[in-house]
């Protein structure tokens, strides 16, 4: 995919050296249920990003929109017992991950109802009973924190997985690099998700990495990884599976780049001026995840228009009952204000 200042080909497609994730193969049933998880999750960051402008949601707001394929073709890999943990984009994998959208909205604005009861907001929702170990504003730190639970996973002899996201901009961290090297070391079920979006807050790839291919930042460490087209949720599907028949299998980590592109900016106050609308356009009418499976299910004969229609009223339906909710539910009590703190 083309982005300003970068030498890559305007493809969201695989690039010829990586290594190939195969694709899945989905019935038609799955089909329907990767477009309803996905266009929940757009639906759902359009109405935060409406409600943020509004002024009913503070402080920063970083929207999943154009990136949602990701979170709903590594979700869709994993089992009860998983763990996950993000950075502070979030909003959307806590969705795929099956948290109630109520929640995550009340929790964007504040509010006792909220995930993390009103007191983590856009960056730092927290659900361990849905396996979701945190976002956090840390630039990179949750990359550590993520090999701490592969860690825990194999210090209690199971075979469940750990799935660390970040974006190509912690992809240049340091505390990255010795997470991987620990990973690898111990030989840790970590699956390392690097959502590779194109620009760390303005800054695109080309200019910020002297090695693009993200999925071979593993390599010093034997780590291996594969290069996926994080567009199309049946990409991501079939490498997740790879990654965790790996995992579970005892060989240790691996890293996934999926590359993928935001449609709004880096957070609700980035107007984006680093790029042009034209790509962003370029980008939503060749690669939408969402307009992909759309075809193929409607190429399929899965379901016709009028039954697709029918899901995003639904779904609309479902995200405006969250919106009324979050902003009904009263503020946290003031006597709440250290529960929960421990340092």
């Amino acid at each position: 995919m083309t982005t300003k200042n970068s030498p890559r080909k305007a493809t969201a497609s695989p690039r010829k050296r990586a290594t190939k994730a195969p694709i899945y193969k989905a019935s038609n049933d799955e089909l329907v249920q990767f477009y309803k998880d996905m266009l929940m999750i757009r639906r759902f960051e359009e109405k935060a990003g409406q409600m943020y402008g509004m002024g009913l949601i503070g402080g920063f707001c970083h929207l999943y929109i154009g990136q949602e394929a990701v979170a709903v073709g590594v979700q869709s890999a994993l089992k009860d017992g998983d763990k996950m943990i993000s950075g502070y984009r979030e909003h959307g994998q806590m969705i795929a991950m099956g948290t109630d959208p109520r929640a995550v909205m009340a929790e964007l604005t504040g509010r006792s109802g909220g995930v993390s009861k009103g007191k983590g907001g856009s960056m730092h929702m927290f659900d361990p009973a849905k396996g979701f170990y945190g976002g956090h504003g840390i630039v990179g730190a949750q990359v550590a924190l993520g090999t701490g639970l592969a860690f825990a996973n194999k210090y209690r002899k199971t075979d469940n997985v750990s799935v660390s996201y970040f974006g190509d901009g912690a992809a240049n961290q340091g505390q990255v690099y010795e997470s991987f090297n620990m990973a690898q070391i111990w030989d840790l079920p970590a699956i390392f998700i690097i959502e590779n979006n194109q620009y760390a807050m303005g800054t695109s790839v080309a200019r910020a990495s002297s090695q693009p291919e993200l999925f071979r930042r593993g390599e010093s460490f034997n780590i291996p990884g594969k290069h996926v087209d994080g567009m199309n949720v049946l990409a991501v599907r079939g490498a997740m599976d790879d990654a965790v028949k790996h995992c579970r299998a005892g060989k240790g980590p691996i890293i996934l780049e999926m590359e993928t592109y935001r449609y709004r900016g880096h957070s609700m106050s980035d107007p984006a001026k680093y790029r042009s609308k034209e790509e962003v356009q370029k980008m939503r009418a060749e690669h939408d995840a969402i307009d992909r499976v759309k075809d193929m299910i409607l190429k399929a004969g899965a379901m016709d228009e009028a039954g697709l229609k029918e899901i995003d009223k639904e779904i609309k339906a479902v995200v405006a009952d969250a919106a009324n909710f979050a902003q009904e539910c009263p503020e946290p009590e003031l006597s709440e204000l250290y529960t929960d703190v421990l340092a």
